[in-house]
């Protein structure tokens, strides 16, 4: 899939705001390769029900991006997101941007992706902002190797794949997020059990999912869900342990 379509579809999760350290082209080349890892493994393994490659980038890379920019927002202006070379080179003329000085997350803010799967949201949040220690937890052995496919085809560092429970993790981290998994009321407290004092969990859910949420984990101060692009029903949530 070429990353100037990729921009397009991404345009309504990310265009507000821009990624602290990647240029925009790096940016959406590394997704395409992504992608086509994506499919060619889920040729062999179910790691997502989602086959189109452009469903694939709203449903996946657009929500975990989403979520990315909540979480590590740029501060000043940069180059805009959903303005490629290529992009520009097929519609005739860029938005205008400029790009200013990084203020990005501070390196090696430590981020746990919990279930990762096929790496939504982790490995998205660490393309748009690298500077994080990124560790994925992931059980199933098969994922957790597709996992580390993806970070040696994208060269990705400070990245540490955990083929374990989640349960059997006894770091403690700085953000933890958690999407789309099994028995999600009862995985929980283990989510909130791997934050740092001061923490922030975020959780890409439904929005029927929202009390819930708020009665199993009342020790945490919640903000207001931010509901997803394209989505009738999905919401980001971001809670910070005490």
């Amino acid at each position: 899939m070429q990353p100037a379509q990729i921009a397009e579809l991404l345009e309504p999760f990310v265009v507000q705001a821009q990624s602290p350290r990647r240029d925009a082209q790096s940016l959406f080349q590394d997704i395409s390769t992504y992608i086509d890892i994506l499919l060619r493994w889920n040729a062999k393994m179910n790691l997502t029900a989602i086959r189109q490659p452009e469903e694939i980038v709203t449903r996946h890379f657009g929500e975990s991006l989403f979520a990315a920019r909540h979480l590590f927002p740029s501060h000043v202006e940069t180059a805009a997101i959903g303005c490629l070379a290529e992009r520009s080179s097929v519609h005739g003329a860029d938005r205008g941007f400029t790009r200013g000085e990084d203020q990005g997350p501070k390196s090696g803010q430590t981020v746990a992706d919990l279930g990762s799967g096929a790496g939504f949201p982790g490995i998205p949040i660490k393309l748009w902002a690298p500077q994080i220690s990124l560790t994925l937890i992931e059980s199933n052995q098969k994922k957790a190797t597709f996992l580390r496919e993806i970070a040696r085809a994208l060269t990705l560092t400070d990245i540490n794949i955990q083929n374990a429970r989640a349960e059997t993790i006894s770091d403690r981290f700085g953000v933890v997020t958690l999407r789309a998994v099994e028995r999600f009321d009862s995985i929980l407290p283990t989510a909130a059990s791997l934050l740092a004092p001061g923490a922030r969990l975020a959780l890409l859910i439904g929005e029927d999912q929202v009390p819930a949420t708020h009665h199993t984990l009342q020790e945490m101060a919640w903000s207001d869900p931010l509901p997803i692009p394209q989505s009738q029903s999905r919401v980001l949530l971001i809670g910070q342990s005490t």
